[in-house]
């Protein structure tokens, strides 16, 4: 009783927080927790009866792992597996480095109005649904009309047929995905380095220090803790590809498959073709478990080179 009550005192002391993440907690128990039962349909052949859900998941026909064999004997199976892996280590490795920069260089400009322009121009890609993007790339890169290719055409040469070639796909999806997520993550990094105690620098610059070395000795030591817990969350989601930039983005189109075809991409196709249920639900467990077990890998590693610096 007595540890009872020590709960209750703790929840009161603590009301004015626990409300603040109430809706945190309750959207992850609907989406997150909750559909972690509809995860049997991974092992089931689903076929929805006249029972309702819950009844066609118990009495569809067990499969066992046929829906995971299925997913990974396809001839694609190697693509999409590469083509996934690849963009996200580069996705993670580019908006690292062009994040943290342009987060110290938006903390580095004197005029702070200026500055505030400069994060909101940043800030506003990340509001734009991939749909609407994909308007804007086609105006660009369309054969007959596109931007690109009237230049292009200006100039003397011939139309390229950015569509149906792959040879520029790799670079057009990487550049859109930093225009669209560096602002966003800019701004997470540049509260971090706000809230660094001003008297370093003013001790750095003191000793003589030039803006490079504080940034190399004060800034960077400062905000590596809030590195490494983004960049182990992002290897966590490693198997998981961005659905509209690799799907809205290239338009669909068959020809481009090489290079944009991702497994979100591959079974959202192979869904709207052969309905599958029980792949789908097999795939996206594949991706949750491969992504839980690099979180711990990750992680563990850094507790052996730092142990401070782990997430957990």
């Amino acid at each position: 009783m007595k540890a009872l009550r020590n709960v209750a005192r703790g929840f009161y002391r603590n009301k004015a927080f626990l409300l603040m993440v109430l809706p945190g907690a309750v959207w992850f128990l609907l989406f997150s927790y909750l559909p972690m039962v509809g995860t049997v349909v991974a092992f089931k052949q689903y076929r929805f009866h006249r029972d309702g859900f819950w009844a066609s998941i118990v009495n569809s026909k067990w499969l066992g792992l046929n829906n995971f064999e299925f997913l990974f004997t396809t001839n694609d199976a190697f693509v999409i597996t590469r083509n996934t892996i690849l963009y996200n280590a580069v996705f993670i490795v580019s908006g690292l480095v062009v994040s943290v920069m342009m987060a110290v260089i938006l903390s580095e400009i004197a005029n702070k109005k200026l500055a505030k322009l400069y994060q909101t121009g940043m800030f506003l890609p990340h509001f734009l649904s991939w749909i609407i993007v994909s308007y804007f790339a086609f105006s660009f890169l369309s054969v007959d009309k596109g931007v690109l290719n009237r230049i292009i055409a200006f100039f003397g040469g011939e139309a390229v047929p950015w569509y149906s070639d792959t040879t520029y796909w790799p670079y057009f999806l990487v550049a859109m995905n930093l225009w669209k997520t560096v602002g966003y993550s800019s701004v997470i990094y540049l509260a971090a380095i706000v809230g660094i105690d001003r008297s370093y620098y003013e001790a750095a610059m003191i000793d003589g220090a030039n803006k490079w070395q504080q940034v190399r000795n004060i800034t960077l030591p400062m905000i590596r803790p809030l590195i490494v817990v983004l960049t182990l969350l992002a290897i966590g989601r490693i198997f998981y590809a961005d659905f509209g930039l690799f799907y809205q983005v290239p338009r669909n189109s068959g020809s481009l498959y090489p290079v944009t075809n991702v497994i979100d991409t591959y079974v959202f196709r192979g869904l709207k073709v052969s309905g599958e249920i029980g792949m789908t639900t097999a795939a996206g467990l594949y991706q949750s478990l491969v992504g839980f077990v690099l979180v711990l890998t990750s992680n563990y590693v850094v507790r052996k080179i730092d142990k401070d610096q782990a997430l957990f």
